[in-house]
Formats: C-alpha cells, structure tokens, sequence
C-alpha cells in the first residue's frame, strides 16, 4: 500500500518536512516514491504539487493523518470526489 507522509529533512532542532508519496513498509527516511510536497512549521510554508497528489489519492495511496490535515489546510479535497476517499 502507497502512503502519503512526511519524510524529515533539515539540521538538528531545525527540521522541514518533505511530502512523500512512499511504501507504507519502508522507513521514515527510506526510498520514496516521488516527492509531492514540501512542509516548514518553523515559517508554517506549504508547497504541494496538487496533480501528483491526486493521482496518487486516484491510485489509492492513504495520507497520514499530519498529512491529511495539511491537504485539507490548502482545499485539495476539494478537488477530490469525496466518495473515492477511503481513510484509515
């Protein structure tokens, strides 16, 4: 199964967030599939590439709950059929 997650970036006490579309088996900091995003909650900075993301949401990759609340944030749901959404 496909997750969309965070994936920690950054120095020590300063971390930024990558949006990884990613094996949900794989680790935190493992081989992503491909990069969809990017999240700072020092400076509170989103960039979400919105198609990418929702053709992984099509192809039926779960976003985690952090992630979740950040697409909600930025309205990609609302480009999303509501009835294809399945979430944990």
């Amino acid at each position: 199964m496909v997750k969309l997650r965070l994936k920690r970036c950054g120095r020590k006490q300063r971390a930024v967030y990558r949006i990884v579309a990613i094996d949900a088996r794989s680790r935190r900091e493992g081989k992503d599939l491909r990069k969809v995003g990017f999240y700072d909650p020092m400076k509170n900075q989103t960039y979400l590439n919105v198609p990418a993301i929702l053709y992984f949401l099509e192809k039926g990759a779960q976003p985690t709950g952090t992630v979740q609340n950040l697409l909600k944030k930025a309205g990609v749901f609302k480009e999303f059929p509501s009835n294809q959404m399945k979430f944990n």
